[in-house]
């Protein structure tokens, strides 16, 4: 499958679980991948994981609530590969567990610079270096917390909100420069960031999803693919829930 010959692709937070299942799906279909992570171990591994497939990677190490290393990031991408394409903005936190009123300061600046500031910081480099093309795709990844309430969980919750919205302005300002711009909203997914619950909690959050089980990374990475692609060409400034049914009742 060459989906994305010839193209060039970034994935945030690709060192495991949905970003590595992303990318390793954008490497199947032919892109040249750049892996980031703040985890560099995690990141070179999937870098050998790609290769061993027969793919293109190379890693570059990026705090993506950073502005300079998301300027780096992209500027590797062109370095490394002559240009940039797709981005998949998918590095998040969970943060802290506490009543909004009780959410330490620390805690909210936190999640907020990773999962809010982190993706328009990548947004406003990408689509710099996107418009030097004469086009590009960027997929950033929100949650089914994008649309509803994850109690405890205020920062997350209105972090993901803003992703939402900054995907729909770019989607309205970038149509006519042939640059797309969609967000992603999973459901909960079997990844490491679920791997500290107890299986109660677990089981809670299965019961949830009126599928009856938690998601699969490949699967929220089927639909990355899927926005990634000229076969989505039509869509831009959308908000796509893959949740198992989650925000359906």
């Amino acid at each position: 499958m060459n989906m994305l010959a010839d193209k060039v692709a970034l994935v945030t937070g690709a060192g495991s679980g949905i970003g590595l299942a992303v990318a390793l799906a954008y490497a199947k279909a032919g892109a040249k991948v750049i892996v980031s992570d703040i985890n560099e171990q995690a990141g070179q591994e999937a870098v050998q994981q790609i290769r061993g497939a027969g793919g293109q990677a190379d890693f570059f190490k990026a705090d993506s609530s950073l502005a300079s290393d998301n300027e780096a990031l992209v500027q590797f991408a062109v370095d490394t590969f002559g240009k940039l394409d797709i981005a998949c903005n998918n590095a998040g936190i969970g943060g802290e567990a506490a009543l909004t009123g009780d959410y330490s300061l620390d805690g909210w600046k936190k999640v907020i610079d990773i999962n809010f500031n982190g993706v328009f910081y990548g947004c406003k480099y990408q689509l710099e270096a996107m418009e030097k093309n004469g086009g590009g795709v960027i997929v950033n990844m929100a949650s089914i917390h994008g649309a509803v309430a994850a109690p405890l969980s205020s920062a997350y919750t209105a972090a993901k909100h803003a992703v939402v919205g900054l995907t729909k302005n770019i989607g309205a300002e970038y149509g006519q420069k042939n640059i797309r711009c969609n967000a992603v909203g999973p459901g909960y997914i079997d990844t490491p960031l679920l791997a500290h619950l107890d299986e109660e909690h677990v089981q809670t959050l299965i019961s949830k999803h009126p599928i009856g089980r938690l998601g699969k990374a490949e699967e929220v990475a089927e639909l990355v693919l899927f926005l990634s692609s000229d076969k989505s060409s039509f869509m831009t400034g959308g908000y796509y829930l893959v949740d198992g049914g989650y925000t359906a009742v």
